[in-house]
């Protein structure tokens, strides 16, 4: 965690979650520089990897939840498949706290006591993980069909939310010489760059969830969100995005289908 009080990061909630279905929690990014280049997210999770201690680790972001009614079904998918390297979840992707998109599917449970020599340095991000640098593929795990609760920028408000995509940004350049879709190293230009893929991946966002059904852990946050902060309505979005019934179409095969395919072409 870095800084999480100022970056408004669900830091405590989230801790909860980990502490209620795992042996130890290691946390990592204290000493995470202001400025850094790309790769350190991954040498990050490598440092974090690198010291737990049991069979199975969970490689989770400080805005990972999981449902406190999948704990049992985690643990028994673990015990199932324990000869693979990883299990790939479903993520769900949120923006404001009444609806979501299945944006992909990511190896977070990784078999350290039959694979301690996991990397992670893969993707276009150097951060996925890798065996002899070759990428975990989420597509040839077990598939399990317990979702990842992902909130993002949620609880931040435009300021913490420009400052942050800003420096990442210069990290981004940092490591690949240019801005790519980041916008640029400047608050206002990088908070835009970030609103632009937000207002596209928003029209996806055809899932509905009710306030109860979201993991307990995290409830209390999201029914007291203000209108200063991204969740509330995604600065606005909520009120004026339309979604075409394809985004429905593609939706519904990524939740309903997708799955059972992966889980059959399994290799």
């Amino acid at each position: 965690m870095t800084n999480p009080e100022d970056r408004n990061d669900p830091w405590s909630e989230a801790l909860n979650c980990y502490n209620s279905y795992s042996d130890e929690v290691v946390i990592v990014g204290d000493d995470w520089p202001e400025e850094f280049k790309f790769d350190l997210i991954g040498k990050y999770f490598q440092k974090g990897f690198d010291q737990c201690t049991g069979d199975w680790v969970f490689r989770m972001d400080i805005d990972y939840f999981f449902h406190e009614n999948d704990l049992n079904k985690i643990k028994n998918f673990l015990n199932r498949y324990s000869e693979y390297p990883a299990i790939s979840f479903p993520q769900y992707q949120f923006f404001t706290k009444d609806r979501y998109q299945i944006k992909t599917r990511l190896c977070v449970a990784l078999n350290k006591k039959k694979f301690p020599n996991i990397k992670f340095n893969g993707g276009g991000d150097l951060c996925l993980p890798t065996i002899d640098n070759k990428l975990v593929d989420p597509r040839k795990m077990p598939n399990i069909n317990v979702p990842i609760y992902q909130y993002d920028s949620m609880f931040r408000t435009k300021k913490i939310i420009a400052d942050d995509r800003a420096r990442f940004a210069r990290a981004w350049f940092s490591q690949f010489n240019d801005y790519g879709d980041r916008g640029g190293s400047k608050p206002e230009d990088a908070f835009q760059a970030w609103f632009n893929t937000i207002e596209s991946k928003y029209k996806f966002h055809i899932h509905k969830i009710k306030l109860e059904d979201h993991p307990i852990y995290i409830k209390n946050k999201l029914e007291n969100l203000n209108n200063t902060q991204f969740g509330f309505s995604a600065f606005d979005l909520e009120s004026k995005t339309n979604r075409p019934i394809s985004n429905y179409l593609k939706g519904y095969r990524e939740k309903y289908v997708n799955t059972i395919l992966n889980n059959f072409f399994m290799k």
